[in-house]
């Protein structure tokens, strides 16, 4: 995710101070990863540096000055750029279980329990998803679903993976 991006477009309802970017983005966004406010200043340090976004104000706050942030014309181009162009799909085919899989095939490890782990853990996250698309609204449903869906796909690649382990280490052992 560019989170320069996502910040432009919070930017676009009007100037903001970067704490309230990093809330509003973990709030909407950082379910899982919240931003480091190292991060944050990071990037609206960036976002300044290449005219995307500009001083709006500076007060006096508990601590440093807050600067307030808003979004230059440049910046509302860029980000209609950045959303009308497609993301490159992740066609996963240099993937760590995978990696796993065949390093336990090839030293003598037992691939079936490595599966059996990760199918464990997979079950785990699914059923975790779940429950907070109970309690959640449209937006946190659509994302549950996004890792729901993932997750579904690499179940069936397990399952798939399981299914063909003694054909997989005769080739992987030749």
């Amino acid at each position: 995710m560019s989170i320069g991006h996502t910040f432009l477009g919070l930017l676009e309802s009007g100037p903001r101070h970067g704490y309230d970017l990093k809330k509003t983005f973990d709030d909407r966004f950082g379910h899982a990863r919240p931003l480091h406010y190292g991060q944050v200043y990071a990037t609206l340090s960036r976002l300044l540096k290449d005219g995307l976004v500009e001083l709006d104000g500076v007060e006096p706050g508990e601590g440093p000055e807050r600067k307030r942030y808003a979004v230059t014309s440049a910046g509302v181009s860029d980000v209609e750029l950045w959303l009308a162009s497609a993301e490159k799909p992740e066609p996963y085919l240099q993937n760590t279980l995978y990696t796993k899989v065949i390093l336990a095939l090839l030293t003598g490890r037992s691939a079936a329990d490595l599966l059996d782990v990760q199918r464990a853990e997979h079950l785990r996250l699914m059923r975790e998803l779940t429950r907070r698309k109970a309690g959640g609204d449209l937006a946190d449903n659509l994302i549950c679903d996004h890792a729901l869906f993932h997750l579904d796909a690499d179940l069936r690649w397990l399952e798939l993976t399981a299914a063909r382990l003694d054909d997989l280490r005769r080739q992987v052992r030749a």
